[in-house]
């Protein structure tokens, strides 16, 4: 909620590592747009004491006013975790006035780690793309137990030519892999191993080829 005219923003966090918010009137039916300008907002980890700058630009959408937008949009700081964040937007102008407003995450922004029953079924049971044959040339392991000591290190700004993660859409580090439909995906987190291993064996038809997953 932003102001005591109860505006509304409605924030959007993107697999390319951006933040968009969307301004919303007194019913989060009503789309409003408020004067173009850059948002200055600051964001923190859960548990962080200190907070990491980013500018959120206007991004007018079909239907703004000349000189107004209904959405701003910013790319995350690196380095981000997947805990949960705080982010604090210090003013921005709506009709003349500044208001400041501020909102937290309740979820994590990656996927998190599936059950260790769950995990082994879904890693040593072959199904849709994912065949006995990759089983065999991962290790017949689990992403977990495989990776046991990676440290995952998200970077949401991918350079062209960088692989990246079939999950996040991060830049994929080439010591998180994984063999599916005999071809190697790399990913940026163990977690989105499982993620994709689902998608594999239960849409298959949303799996690409290896090498679509390069930043173009």
């Amino acid at each position: 909620m932003v102001g005591r005219d109860h505006y509304h923003a409605e924030a959007l966090f993107t697999p390319g590592g951006e933040l968009k918010l969307f301004m919303l009137g007194q019913e989060d039916s009503e789309v409003i747009d408020v004067e173009t300008q850059t948002l200055e907002a600051f964001v923190r980890q859960s548990g962080d004491a200190g907070s990491k700058a980013m500018s959120l630009g206007a991004t007018p959408q079909p239907g703004d006013a000349e000189g107004r937008t209904s959405v701003f949009t910013g790319k995350l700081p690196d380095g981000l975790a997947v805990e949960t964040i705080l982010v604090v937007v210090p003013s921005i102008t709506i009709n003349g006035q500044r208001y400041r407003f501020s909102f937290q995450t309740t979820e994590s922004l990656m996927p998190r780690k599936i059950t260790d029953e769950a995990e082994r079924e879904l890693y040593l049971t072959a199904g849709g793309l994912y065949a006995d044959a990759d089983i065999k040339a991962s290790g017949s392991t689990t992403a977990s137990d495989k990776y046991a000591s990676f440290r995952s290190m998200h970077d949401p700004h991918p350079e062209a030519g960088d692989w990246i993660c079939p999950i996040t859409g991060t830049k994929a580090n080439p010591a998180c892999t994984w063999i599916i439909g005999g071809q190697e995906y790399q990913f940026c987190c163990p977690p989105c191993i499982d993620e994709f291993v689902v998608r594999a064996k239960e849409q298959p038809d949303q799996v690409k080829p290896a090498a679509a997953y390069v930043k173009q």
